[in-house]
């Protein structure tokens, strides 16, 4: 932990406040340049603005501290002053639900009331985030129980980032100082496959992925972060250089035709436009491989023509192809494929040389499940018609 500073005798609210009005600026979601410049709108000296901005950022993404007078190495009549002019605020954890196979469920509200959904699937070794980027979607997936939900708006920075700390509060994983560093992490990964488009609110998730990637906080590393898209074609190539982080597409289909249906978007950026945007995206993220998603529905897209015509399209990039039973929802239009006939795609993607592995359903009980995630206030919205024309 950083020494602590020699007080500081200005006194911050005789400087001209240059803050926005409407109160107290949530510090979570600046980057490191905008709360620097909060700090000095705020009467910080310029000459210590930087300094300032580091300890602030360690207690707030380190240690995981929101109570300004715990932040010790700063000067006690600075603290004051901070706590006028700033918050440290997460988003309301409205319910909390576990999954018999452990996965845990948040709904969060945000400002304005909307709420949002994240998930924490534990796993052997590892603990995957999943997280939202927007308060609904936009896309309309066909298959998807979130795209049912209409887009209410974007993602503040802050919010996405409060995800990741909210359920590193349920998990107790802020490090204590004076106890001995736990090298393994519950919280090891991180995955944009929530609730909305993340390419469709970029700066945003930009902007916060930034911030969980910085080695002085929350120290994600970026090849632990992976980005899903269902084919925002023209931003990809601007997450390869801007984000840098893993990405995974939302493929599930081997023509246009069905694809058209089921993923939407293709109408706009087809099968082919899109692969010409993946090919390029190893090269200028330095990733690895891309991963290809790709749920399995009945009847619809997992015969062994779609299985062939998958590993001939992808033919030259880097790939892995996550095969998704499809998580079943009320009202759904499809049907899981039979496991027997899974495999048997799995067996043809395996034998072309790529990687091919069958996701385990996690968090099904709990409506946790990929492309099950929707607010319960608007799940109980739109049952309430239904409700009312039975009498219930």
């Amino acid at each position: 932990m950083t020494a602590p500073a020699a007080p500081i005798t200005q006194d911050v609210l005789t400087l001209p406040r240059r803050l926005p009005a409407g109160g107290p600026v949530n510090l979570v979601g600046l980057t490191r340049e905008g709360l620097r410049a909060a700090l000095v709108a705020a009467g910080t000296p310029e000459a210590q603005a930087t300094m300032r901005t580091r300890q602030i950022w360690q207690w707030v993404y380190h240690w995981g501290v929101r109570d300004f007078a715990a932040m010790t190495n700063l000067a006690k009549d600075y603290r004051a002053a901070l706590a006028r002019h700033f918050t440290v605020a997460l988003p309301e954890v409205v319910r909390r639900e576990v999954s018999a196979d452990g996965t845990r469920k948040y709904l969060l509200r945000v400002a304005g009331g909307h709420e949002v959904e994240t998930v924490y699937i534990p796993e052997e070794g590892r603990g995957t985030l999943c997280v939202s980027s927007q308060v609904g979607c936009t896309l309309t997936c066909s298959f998807c129980h979130t795209g049912t939900q209409r887009l209410v708006r974007n993602l503040t920075a802050g919010e996405i980032v409060g995800q990741v700390m909210v359920a590193r509060d349920d998990l107790g994983e802020w490090p204590v100082a004076g106890q001995p560093k736990v090298e393994t992490r519950l919280l090891s990964n991180l995955v944009l496959m929530g609730m909305g488009e993340p390419l469709y609110n970029f700066e945003a998730v930009r902007d916060a992925m930034r911030i969980v990637m910085d080695g002085e906080g929350i120290a994600l590393s970026r090849r632990r972060i992976t980005l899903s898209t269902s084919g925002v074609v023209p931003e990809i190539a601007r997450a390869a250089t801007e984000i840098g982080c893993l990405l995974a597409v939302s493929f599930h289909a081997t023509t246009d035709a069905v694809r058209d249906r089921l993923v939407p978007i293709n109408r706009k950026w087809n099968i082919a436009a899109l692969l010409d945007a993946l090919r390029a995206y190893p090269r200028l993220s330095n990733s690895e491989r891309i991963t290809f998603e790709y749920v399995m529905l009945k009847d619809v897209n997992d015969s062994d023509d779609d299985a062939r015509r998958l590993v001939r399209l992808i033919a030259g990039i880097p790939a892995k192809i996550n095969l998704i039973p499809f998580n079943e929802w009320p009202g759904a239009p499809y049907r899981r494929s039979e496991w027997e006939r899974i495999e048997a795609f799995a067996d043809i993607v395996h034998k072309a040389g790529y990687a091919s592995p069958i996701r385990t359903p996690r968090g099904e009980d709990i409506m946790a499940a990929c492309g099950q995630l929707k607010s319960a206030t608007e799940r109980e919205r739109r049952a309430r018609p239904s409700a009312a024309a039975t009498g219930i």
